[in-house]
């Protein structure tokens, strides 16, 4: 392709794009309203939602009352959404859907609402408070709209989050564990499981509580060491008829070993005291 004209376009291009902006700048500053609604409109339905976001923030608030004033707070709220800024875009939704309820755009309001939620959810490592909005958030969309189509995506989006949170308290149990604070690991353990049966966790949950007890009762003074190596032994057969395929079967195996052979030990000892 010829340089020459590779150059006039680069120069057409910058010219174009130097009065796109010049006329955005006028718009700004311009004082008709109803013009700078529908140019706002004009850049939504480009995508260009920074544009129609400067020029939404400035006419909305003078459309109050008007035919337009609706579509206009939906769209503003929609522009923070598309930018990313979900904390503003939550504030604009909600305000959306609890000034206009009967609205055609309501439903897609909340439910937009609830996904800038769930767009705020952190990493499971963090504080999960934002998690847990999202989910109320979400259920409360479903049981005001019981018959929406979104009902499959939005209770994807809640397990999704759940996943996180069932995530997060497991870490929390594994904690414990990982201090090697055998008897808080097993009540926490043992908390999990009985909070959250159902979660892809529950079976590792259920493992390292025996194995936190074996090593808890082997840790202990001799005269409580029987009781809570039995207790150990309970919790191998619970484990067992729960999750007879275990992935961790063999390593709970060799733990129940282990404890029958040092209860058996404690019995000998135990009993030879009695007998003395």
């Amino acid at each position: 392709m010829n340089r020459g004209f590779l150059h006039t376009v680069v120069i057409v291009g910058l010219l174009l794009v130097i009065s796109g902006c010049s006329n955005f700048q006028k718009l700004l500053k311009s004082d008709d309203v109803d013009k700078k609604y529908k140019a706002a409109l004009e850049y939504h339905q480009k995508e260009d939602y920074y544009r129609a976001n400067q020029l939404l923030e400035q006419v909305s608030p003078l459309l109050t009352g008007s035919e337009q004033a609706e579509q206009a707070k939906f769209y503003l709220a929609d522009t923070y959404y598309e930018l990313g800024d979900y904390l503003l875009a939550d504030f604009h939704f909600r305000s959306f859907y609890q000034t206009y309820p009967r609205s055609p755009l309501a439903e897609q309001a909340m439910y937009n609402q609830a996904l800038s939620l769930y767009n705020q959810s952190p990493s499971f490592e963090q504080d999960q408070t934002a998690t847990i909005t999202a989910i109320e958030a979400l259920q409360e969309f479903l049981v005001r709209y019981p018959n929406t189509d979104r009902q499959a995506e939005a209770n994807e989006l809640i397990e999704e989050l759940l996943v996180k949170l069932d995530r997060k308290a497991f870490d929390n149990a594994h904690l414990y564990y990982k201090l090697r604070y055998w008897k808080s690991a097993v009540v926490a353990f043992d908390n999990f499981q009985k909070e959250h049966a159902s979660s892809p966790y529950s079976e590792e949950a259920a493992y390292l509580k025996v194995d936190a007890q074996y090593r808890f009762a082997l840790e202990s003074i001799p005269s409580k060491q029987e009781e809570r190596f039995q207790q150990a032994v309970e919790y191998y057969q619970s484990f067992i008829d729960q999750y007879p395929d275990s992935k961790f079967t063999r390593n709970a195996l060799q733990v129940y070993e282990n404890t029958l052979a040092e209860l058996e030990k404690v019995k000998k000892i135990n009993q030879a005291q009695a007998n003395s």
